[in-house]
């Protein structure tokens, strides 16, 4: 039995989305993060506006594969260099109101990530030695995900 506990809550700004087209791999865009912030019981912060970026992946079977990279900093100022790898889909009438900025149920969409962290902040050095998954949700401003610690 897979056991977590909650890490933080956050909000990515995502104004623009640069469509490059279609690839040999699928449908390639790039979208810029802005800024947001994130909140937890342990740590809580602002996203770093800039670098900040999700190199989106529409494949041919209507999976949208994630591959982001954002800087945090911390209420108390240190950084934490966060990338993750996820997965986007469900029933092509919903993922077509998602993309058109429309608020649709979560529930009715996979929308999953897996975080990595990597820091040189003594108080924030835990992050770099653990694994964690988080469940996310689309919002015309950008996504927002629950992040969670695998215990």
């Amino acid at each position: 039995m897979i056991q977590t506990r909650p890490l933080f809550e956050i909000r990515l700004q995502v104004p623009q989305v640069l469509d490059i087209g279609d690839t040999p791999l699928g449908r390639r865009r790039i979208a810029t993060v802005t800024g947001g912030e994130f909140q937890g019981e342990r740590l809580r912060g602002t996203v770093v506006g800039a670098p900040g970026g999700d190199w989106l992946l529409q494949r041919n079977d209507g999976v949208t594969v994630l591959d982001v990279r954002v800087l945090l900093r911390t209420h108390d100022g240190e950084h934490i260099y966060m990338s993750y790898r996820g997965l986007r889909h469900g029933p092509a009438d919903v993922m077509a109101r998602l993309a058109a900025g429309e608020t649709v149920d979560p529930a009715s969409y996979y929308f999953r990530i897996a975080p990595v962290f990597e820091t040189a902040a003594k108080n924030y050095a835990w992050l770099n030695k653990i694994v964690a998954v988080g469940t996310g949700r689309r919002e015309a401003s950008g996504p927002i995900y629950t992040v969670e610690e695998v215990l």
